[in-house]
């Protein structure tokens, strides 16, 4: 027992000797902070929209044969009059020389008749025919002149026929594949060749709401223009990975009644498309101006926190103390948030860090300048 009892003073006066001194706080958290972008901007409303060809034509022959020969390679791109296909036209041939001799045998029956008619009418003022005599050869003179003519307009289609069997583009653009083979009867008017689609200028058919149609139509008459007639408004449109772009066109039609069903009106914008980027079909997203230039503070999405049904950002006071604020954010412009109301400018806002900053606290700002344009959310 004797050799535990230096032990246990040991322990008594351990437990005696005050607590050892607290470590030193923490230091307050860094973030990057920076004011909102201040300056002249124009809103825009985005809608969906689907692009389509300015024109499309389905290629159909308008005369029947069999075919003979294709002159295009599928989904090349085509120029107005390129011959595309041939129809067998020796059959064609044929009856163009039968309509040519046919013209010539009227020529000369018109020829012989006007002979007889010029001597008739001079052996009548002699008075050695009878005026029945010379009516008959003023009838035959008449007939031959309709024979000429009906000769030369048979020889006319003939010809166009011939013309026909060479199908050519009416269009240019991008041609799809072909439909029919070589060696297949085609029906006029009928069997579908192939189809050609225009892509400069490319149009995009988009849907607007009644506020956003009653906004751009108001706009357009402080202009002295016409929404239905295009009001000329420019409009930016993005595809959907955004690696192009964005293009820019202009409105040029509206709808000439609002849609029952949906209670929307559909608009076109036309973007030439000189490298082809758009094509029929494409989804893209339509930016369409919807306000006056106007002062406006911006920042970008990551700044912007969620707190239960209300949007907010931390901002940073003088002597780093960190509160929120609520803000109401609007569309994006060159890569930024507009925000709408809740801000004027003047704030300190976190940008980076807010992961570790909570209401109250203290924190160690770090400030930079954000650039005009939001790049990294452009790209």
């Amino acid at each position: 027992m004797a050799h535990r009892l230096p032990v246990l003073l040991i322990l008594g006066l351990a437990a005696c000797q005050p607590e050892a001194q607290e470590s030193a706080p923490a230091a307050p958290p860094e973030v990057t902070v920076a004011k909102p972008v201040d300056r002249k901007i124009v809103e825009d409303d985005e809608f969906v929209g689907r692009f389509e060809a300015v024109d499309e034509v389905g290629v159909r022959a308008r005369v029947g044969g069999y075919l003979a020969q294709v002159h295009f390679t599928d989904g090349q791109i085509v120029k107005e009059g390129d011959l595309l296909f041939t129809i067998d036209q020796r059959p064609f041939v044929a009856e163009k020389d039968r309509a040519d001799a046919q013209e010539r045998v009227t020529a000369a029956m018109l020829d012989y008749a006007k002979q007889q008619f010029d001597r008739g009418a001079d052996l009548l003022k002699r008075g050695t025919i009878p005026q029945s005599q010379y009516d008959e050869r003023n009838q035959a003179y008449l007939a031959a002149v309709a024979g000429a003519e009906a000769a030369k307009a048979t020889a006319r289609v003939a010809s166009l026929n011939l013309d026909f069997t060479e199908i050519r583009a009416p269009i240019a653009g991008r041609i799809d594949r072909r439909f029919v083979s070589v060696g297949n009867l085609i029906q006029p008017d009928e069997t579908l060749l192939t189809r050609i689609v225009s892509l400069d200028p490319i149009d995009i058919y988009f849907d607007i709401d009644e506020r956003a149609l009653l906004n751009y139509a108001r706009d357009a008459r402080s202009r002295g223009a016409d929404l239905q007639q295009g009001a000329g408004l420019d409009v930016k449109v993005r595809l959907a990975d955004e690696r192009d772009g964005p293009f820019t066109g202009r409105l040029d039609f509206a709808e000439n009644r609002i849609d029952d069903a949906s209670g929307t009106i559909r608009l076109r914008a036309r973007l030439d498309n000189p490298q082809f980027i758009m094509k029929p079909g494409m989804f893209g997203r339509v930016n369409v101006p919807a306000s006056l230039p106007h002062d406006g503070i911006m920042l970008p999405d990551e700044a912007i926190s969620s707190d239960q049904d209300q949007r907010i950002v931390y901002v940073v006071a003088d002597d780093g103390t960190v509160s929120t604020k609520p803000v109401r954010p609007g569309p994006t412009i060159d890569g930024y948030r507009v925000i709408r109301s809740g801000l004027d400018g003047s704030e300190t806002v976190i940008i980076d860090g807010l992961m570790r900053v909570r209401p109250g606290i203290k924190v160690t700002p770090h400030m930079i300048e954000l650039p005009p344009t939001n790049e990294k959310t452009e790209g």
